[in-house]
């Protein structure tokens, strides 16, 4: 393999997981860079690939005609020759409960460059722990994306959990000409808070109104003049594989933001505990006064590195897997990252304001068009 020109990552830095693969495999796909990472997921407690990286890995190797060495479970390094990314159909299953949001997040970047609309079919956990939940990607990940310019519909065909998995969601996408900067600082005022509790297979639907009811309660207990819906919903036993639980709750703001907090039931954590977790995430996401909760930060980062232009986004304090993500992007694209205290008098100490010169990356592929 010609990779003499390789970039080279040391995936045990900072976060040290699966997340500096994704940025960086995306990267490497984008701007046609070799890439070469070692010490992957050094810091895990079982370090190395494990099936939803390597799937990841694998459709990304796929969708641009590229070449993969060291592509195996448990493998601690690989290099990664990028070629043309193509449109069409491609399939990443991790045959585990891994899960689909983050095999989303590798292939996404790829194929807004394709030549032609994609399709990804992804298969694996839909809502699964130490990740983000499908829920969350549909109802806040997919509104805030779109305002880069980007049009993502994501079909849940059905839902997976742990430990089992077999959950399937279509995602398609048609290829952009350039990403837009985004401007999300001003937070506005909470209007709307509304979400679902779940329960699938064979768990009882009082587990849904338990954590439902208790959610409410605890935000209640700080916002008194909202009405808060959450709805308890079963699965219908054909759009779910397995058994699992968990709830989602989202505050929607004056200002088209939205900040979620999310919880999952597990074997022997009561129904009120979740409801209250997930509660207690979203009131903490709405004190610090960002206008992107958590979660939602170092996943925009990728698309402000790629925007035309100059991106803001006010954030809570920043996560160490925020300035991960910053690090690799800087370091593979010419893109230029400042975080810098929010001085405005709303915000808590806590918020901070991340700003990127874009790198105002071109569709190639989608040239002929203006012609």
């Amino acid at each position: 393999m010609g990779d003499g020109d390789a970039v080279e990552i040391d995936g045990g830095i900072m976060e040290g997981g699966g997340q500096i693969l994704r940025v960086s495999t995306a990267l490497s796909c984008l701007l046609k860079k070799p890439l070469r990472v070692k010490n992957i997921r050094a810091g895990r407690s079982q370090p190395g690939l494990r099936p939803q990286h390597l799937s990841g890995l694998e459709m990304v190797q796929h969708l641009c005609d590229g070449q993969l060495e060291g592509g195996k479970i448990g493998s601690t390094e690989i290099t990664f020759i990028p070629g043309k990314i193509k449109g069409g159909t491609h399939v990443a299953d991790t045959k585990t409960a891994g899960s689909v949001c983050l095999l989303m997040q590798v292939a996404m970047p790829c194929v807004l460059f394709a030549e032609s609309p994609s399709e990804l079919r992804l298969k694996g956990g839909t809502n699964a722990e130490m990740a983000p939940q499908i829920d969350y990607t549909v109802m806040v990940f997919k509104p805030i994306v779109e305002k880069f310019s980007l049009t993502l519909d994501c079909e849940i065909k059905r839902r997976g959990y742990y430990p089992k998995g077999g959950g399937e969601v279509i995602v398609r996408m048609p290829p952009v000409r350039q990403l837009s900067p985004v401007n999300l600082t001003d937070r506005g005022t909470v209007t709307k808070i509304h979400g679902r509790a779940f329960v699938a297979g064979a768990l009882p639907i009082k587990l849904a109104k338990d954590m439902s009811s208790a959610a409410v309660r605890c935000i209640r207990k700080e916002i008194r003049d909202l009405y808060v819906n959450i709805q308890a919903v079963q699965e219908p036993e054909k759009e779910a594989f397995g058994s699992g639980s968990g709830i989602i709750i989202v505050a929607e703001t004056s200002t088209g933001c939205l900040l979620a907090g999310s919880s999952l039931g597990k074997r022997g954590k009561s129904s009120d505990k979740v409801g209250i977790e997930a509660a207690e995430m979203l009131l903490g996401n709405l004190r610090h006064g960002g206008a992107v909760d958590d979660y939602l930060q170092d996943q925009l980062i990728i698309f402000m590195a790629l925007a035309n232009g100059v991106s803001r986004v006010k954030t809570g304090p920043i996560t160490l897997h925020t300035q991960t993500a910053i690090h690799f992007a800087e370091l593979l694209t010419k893109a230029k990252f400042t975080v810098t205290k929010s001085e405005d008098e709303e915000s808590s100490k806590d918020a901070y304001i991340i700003e990127c010169q874009g790198t105002g990356m071109l569709n190639a592929n989608l040239s002929f068009l203006l012609y």
